[in-house]
């Protein structure tokens, strides 16, 4: 009789432990549109770099695809992944041409180029856009 209660403690607890690890890994995707709150490098501050909106990217991944504004210009081109690591630089972008007050449209489009890899944090809304281990960029996902 106690082999019977056991093994079915035993089952019991196998099936518990195997939902909570399908939720504790649930897969988070970079697909869909995120806003910039964060960019290294500048002296300025974020709000007067980018005084009228902030950029956004948006991630197709079905198309392979990127399209984004800089704050001032839509963006496109193609989407270079391999796991985790992102290449811009070579995603032959295409933009708009209109006249942008300030730079912080061409300091987002150079800190683009610069990338090398990401990560997603915060349950999936926060990307981190990297250089080496260093966060360039740090968006939230938009619902």
């Amino acid at each position: 009789m106690n082999k019977i209660i056991f093994l079915t403690v035993f089952i019991c607890m196998s099936f518990a432990s195997c939902s909570t690890s399908k939720t504790a890994a649930k897969e988070v995707s970079i697909e869909g549109t995120w806003e910039l709150n964060y960019i290294t490098g500048p002296k300025i501050a974020f709000n007067g770099l980018f005084p009228g909106k902030k950029p956004t990217i948006t991630f197709n991944l079905n198309d392979k695809k990127i399209t984004g504004n800089n704050s001032c210009n839509n963006y496109f081109g193609a989407l270079i992944m391999d796991g985790n690591k992102i290449n811009f630089k070579d995603a032959k972008m295409g933009m708009t041409m209109m006249a942008c007050e300030g730079n912080g449209d061409s300091v987002y489009m150079e800190a683009l180029k610069k990338i090398e890899s990401y990560t997603i944090t915060d349950g999936g809304n926060t990307l981190n856009l990297l250089l080496g281990n260093v966060v360039m960029m740090r968006f939230t996902h938009q619902k």
